[in-house]
């Protein structure tokens, strides 16, 4: 046999309009068994006999009324249906205004994302051309100034180190020997009675040297003042150089 089918469930509403369509039904089935004029006598013991008229316009109040009920209730049914479909689509549209709201967060937390990724890059690519470029540059390597006492010993170091950057020969020994024989280290010691004196040109300074001396071998970058200690040494070494071949060949005037 073939398995019954089931009906979706009924709503209560529609449960009261099935009642009244079936009380309906019976009662037109009764009604229409009697005719209008007639009378019907229900038998029994006298004491509960009793009459019952059925008149035509009682039925169609009946009918009416039935009706009447099952539009009604056929009125709420839909009312309420609409309800419940305005409820959902609204469900529904709250639904999709979150789901676009979500994706537009996503969206711009993958932008800003992007954007942090690319400045990042940017900065590291930067720091690694700086890095390159100071890598390329020459490396310029940090010279203390050298300092020199303010005495002999410091004026023949000081004179040493510009005759070695200039090529003029000479040592310690050889400047300092001749310095103690020609003015005992007296850088303002002058001698006014010799052949140069006499001629007007005294010979002046540590190393005793001429105006004229001084004026054709002066080095340059030294001062031009004749009894400056280290302009004095330089300018005699310089000559020294030229004439005897070093400083260091003098033993005497010269």
């Amino acid at each position: 046999m073939p398995k019954n089918t089931h009906s979706p469930a009924l709503t209560k509403h529609h449960k009261i309009a099935l009642a009244g369509v079936a009380a309906l039904g019976a009662a037109s089935i009764a009604f229409s068994a009697v005719p209008s004029s007639a009378d019907t006598t229900v038998t029994g013991s006298p004491e509960t006999a009793a009459k019952v008229v059925y008149g035509t316009e009682q039925i169609k109040d009946v009918k009416g009324s039935v009706t009447d009920q099952l539009a009604l209730q056929n009125l709420k049914v839909e009312a309420i249906a609409a309800k419940q479909k305005a409820a959902g689509a609204h469900t529904l549209h709250v639904a999709h205004v979150k789901q676009a709201h979500a994706a537009h967060v996503k969206h711009v937390a993958a932008q800003a994302a992007k954007q942090a990724a690319a400045t990042k890059a940017a900065k590291a690519r930067a720091a690694q051309q700086a890095a390159s470029r100071a890598a390329q540059r020459p490396q310029v390597q940090q010279v203390v100034a050298k300092t020199y006492g303010n005495n002999l010993d410091g004026w023949i170091r000081q004179a040493l180190d510009i005759m070695k950057a200039k090529g003029i020969p000479g040592s310690y020994s050889g400047l300092h020997r001749n310095i103690m024989r020609e003015s005992s280290g007296n850088p303002m010691a002058i001698n006014n009675w010799d052949i140069n004196a006499i001629n007007g040109i005294p010979s002046k300074g540590l190393l005793q040297v001429i105006p004229p001396t001084f004026s054709t071998y002066h080095v340059a970058g030294t001062s031009w003042d004749i009894y400056n200690p280290v302009a004095n040494i330089t300018a005699a070494a310089n000559y020294a150089a030229h004439r005897y071949g070093s400083i260091d060949n003098v033993n005497s005037a010269y």
